[in-house]
């Protein structure tokens, strides 16, 4: 059984506490460890093979002879798989181990980007989009509460900033990539270049290898303190028996219900995400569109744009993310992005607001993605860290498909303006959400 299978009867706080050896030696831990380098590297993969997917397979099906019903199926059969696999690779990752889910993932998600360049029979495409579907939750799933577990403790949230540029890059990043390899000759090559990446992230992944040695973690980290105290307890209960000569057995919390499948605690997290995220869904399917409706000279400079601006915010994270309550940063990123939205209500009369909404759209995606990932995972207690992630990625595949359906028909009985407004709608009620549902920042004592 894994280590962080241990339940203890103390809050998450208490089991966690912060980095004493900061404040003895005036250092901060360190942060980027081989081991965390691979995760997010591996994350960055495993992402851009799946944004990939979502985008490139509709063109590959249109130069095949297929219709856009049947690239519609296909993308709501990923989806519908992808969610029904969140709900069992939570508890999975939490019992069965990080290593074994995200390899395995992995495995399923080269195997099923493999299959289509062999064959393009439409049964074939119908199953594989399973296996995608499964095997990307399930390698993200297991990653992101392997990035969780490596951290120290006094750094974790500016560690998921940087382990979420991954995920945001690979919205920017993977569409153009995937555009680029299905309008080459012949156009299966899209499937055989995201399959030699995932290859790449399936060999990253297997160095993951430190549920069996917790030593190499940071002395802070949660899952190297949860081994610990498994330790500790195991000795406490070999003397007691020693002492009484009575066995001496372990008190474990049994979840219920959908609390085995789900975390409540990562709630806060969650449902800011499932709020917000429509936006991003009309970000990554619909903006490039919008830009080439309104004659702009090259849309995808949008992307590029909101990529670089993803990559400058991760790398001032460190003077924020740890140190600044949760609720003044989303602040900060909600209006960043209603503020890029605004801008794309303007483009029509100039391209340069086109592109700059891509800067603050960037700002937006990168700073709120990982905020909330991390408000999910610091509120919940470190042994269901795969349940918290399980619950958090879910509320954004469901934002980002549900939303992106509703923006296709809002936008063909309204248009553009209309539907951007709409997005606007949902960036406001996020912070709304996340007002009410983030953790109160605690007082000092000498307050009342």
């Amino acid at each position: 059984m894994p280590p962080d299978s241990v339940h203890t009867d103390e809050p998450c706080e208490s089991a966690v506490p912060p980095a004493r050896t900061e404040a003895r030696t005036g250092e901060r831990e360190r942060l980027w460890s081989p081991l965390f380098v691979a995760i997010v590297a591996a994350t960055l993969c495993c992402f851009m093979v799946g944004q990939g997917l979502n985008s490139g397979t509709s063109v590959f099906l249109a130069r095949m002879g297929n219709t856009a019903a049947f690239a519609g199926a296909l993308a709501a059969v990923f989806s519908a798989s992808a969610a029904v696999a969140r709900i069992a690779c939570g508890p999975l990752v939490d019992r069965a181990g990080r290593l074994r889910v995200m390899v395995a993932g992995a495995v399923l998600l080269l195997v099923g980007t493999l299959l289509p360049a062999l064959s393009s029979n439409d049964i074939v495409f119908v199953v594989c989009r399973v296996v995608q579907g499964v095997g990307f939750s399930a390698a993200t799933t297991a990653s992101a509460t392997a990035a969780a577990d490596v951290l120290p403790r006094s750094r974790l949230g500016e560690g998921i900033g940087y382990y979420g540029l991954g995920q945001a890059l690979a919205m920017s990043v993977g569409p153009a990539l995937a555009l680029l390899l299905v309008n080459t000759d012949p156009a299966a090559n899209l499937y055989l270049g995201l399959a030699g990446m995932a290859a790449l992230c399936v060999v990253l992944t297997a160095f993951c290898r430190y549920e069996r040695n917790p030593s190499r973690l940071p002395a802070t980290a949660a899952y190297r303190r949860l081994f610990e105290e498994r330790e500790r307890r195991a000795a406490d209960r070999k003397n007691r028996r020693s002492a009484s000569g009575a066995a001496d057995a372990e008190p474990t919390t049994e979840e219920r219900g959908l609390q085995r499948v789900f975390e409540p605690s990562a709630l806060p997290g969650a449902l800011p995400m499932l709020v917000l995220s429509p936006a991003f869904g009309f970000g990554i399917f619909f903006a490039g569109l919008y830009g080439t409706t309104l004659g702009v000279g090259n849309p995808g400079l949008f992307y590029t744009l909101s990529a670089l601006s993803m990559i400058a915010v991760r790398l001032k994270s460190k003077s924020f993310m740890d140190r600044v309550a949760p609720i003044k940063v989303f602040t900060a990123s909600t209006a960043c992005g209603l503020a890029g939205f605004a801008l794309l209500l303007a483009a029509g009369a100039s391209e340069i607001a086109y592109y700059a909404a891509g800067i603050l759209y960037g700002a937006c995606l990168g700073v709120s993605m990982p905020l909330n990932q991390s408000v999910a995972v610091k509120n919940t207690p470190p042994e269901r860290w795969g349940a918290a992630n399980a619950l958090y990625l879910l509320a954004s595949d469901i934002g980002i498909g549900i939303g992106s359906a509703v923006w296709g028909v809002v936008n063909d009985a309204a248009g553009f303006p209309v539907t951007i407004c709409c997005v606007m709608g949902c960036i406001l009620a996020s912070w709304v959400v996340a007002w009410f549902s983030y953790p109160k920042p605690a007082r000092p004592h000498n307050q009342p």
